[in-house]
C-alpha cells in the first residue's frame, strides 16, 4: 500500500502542536492548507494536511471512500484509508517529536469522517482535539468510537446542509458528551461550507487546546 501525499507548513518557531487537516469529498489537500493558515494565523503549528488515496473515473478531487449511503462508508475502502492515515499519523508524530497529547485532527466533510474515525478509534492513541466541520462519526461494521476519551471536539455544521443533514452533527455531538467528552457545538443557517464566524470560533478553541508556549 503506498504511503499517503500530504502538503505541509512548518510552525513559525517551535510547533506548539500538530494540526493535520483531511480535505472533503472531490477535493485536495490544498484546500485544508488555506483553511490551516485561517485556523493558525501566528503559524504556532505545524501543519499537514494529507490527500486522500482514491480518484474515482473522470470525477474531479480525491475520496476517502466510497459512499453507498450517507453516514455509511463502504467498509473496504474506508479501513484502506483508515489504515494509510494511521500510518502517516503515526510517522509524523515519529519525526516530528509532537506528542499525541498536543495533536489537534480535523477536516470538512469526508474529512471530518476520517478525523473522527481515527481521533476516536479504539487501536489509535487519543488526540488533543477533533475538529469537526461538516461531518458525521461514521458507522462501518468493524469500527466503533472508543468513548470517552481525553480528547476535546468543535462541532459545526449547516442546518440548510444537503450533503450531510444537521443530525448529523447533532447526534454527534450527543454521543460525545453523553460520554462526558467536553464538546463546543455550533450550528447556523448556511449549506455544506464552513462559516467565517465558525473559523474564528475554531481558531480561539484551537489555541486552548494547543496553547502556544
Amino acid at each position: 500500500m503506498d504511503p499517503l501525499r500530504f502538503a505541509e507548513r512548518p510552525a513559525a518557531g517551535e510547533a506548539a502542536g500538530l494540526l493535520v487537516l483531511h480535505h472533503g469529498r472531490g477535493s485536495d489537500e490544498q484546500d485544508m492548507l488555506a483553511l490551516g493558515d485561517a485556523l493558525d494565523r501566528e503559524r504556532a503549528l505545524h501543519l499537514v494536511a494529507p490527500r486522500a488515496p482514491l480518484r474515482l473515473g473522470q470525477a474531479p478531487g480525491w475520496h476517502w471512500y466510497l459512499v453507498p449511503r450517507v453516514g455509511y462508508p463502504d467498509r473496504d475502502t474506508f479501513f484502506a484509508a483508515y489504515r494509510q492515515l494511521a500510518g502517516l499519523h503515526d510517522e509524523l508524530w515519529q519525526r516530528t517529536g509532537i506528542a499525541q497529547a498536543r495533536t489537534v485532527l480535523g477536516g470538512f466533510s469526508m474529512g471530518t469522517v476520517m478525523s473522527y474515525a481515527l481521533g476516536l478509534g479504539p487501536d489509535r492513541p487519543a488526540p488533543a482535539g477533533i475538529l469537526a466541520f461538516s461531518g458525521f462519526v461514521p458507522t462501518v461494521e468493524g469500527w466503533q468510537p472508543q468513548l470517552p476519551r481525553p480528547t476535546k471536539a468543535f462541532v459545526a455544521h449547516g442546518r440548510a446542509d444537503p450533503i450531510m443533514e444537521i443530525g448529523f452533527a447533532r447526534r454527534a455531538r450527543e454521543l460525545l458528551e453523553a460520554s462526558g467528552m467536553d464538546v463546543v457545538y455550533r450550528e447556523g443557517d448556511h449549506g455544506h461550507w464552513i462559516e467565517p464566524e465558525d473559523v474564528a470560533a475554531a481558531a480561539a478553541w484551537l489555541t486552548a487546546v494547543v496553547p502556544s508556549g
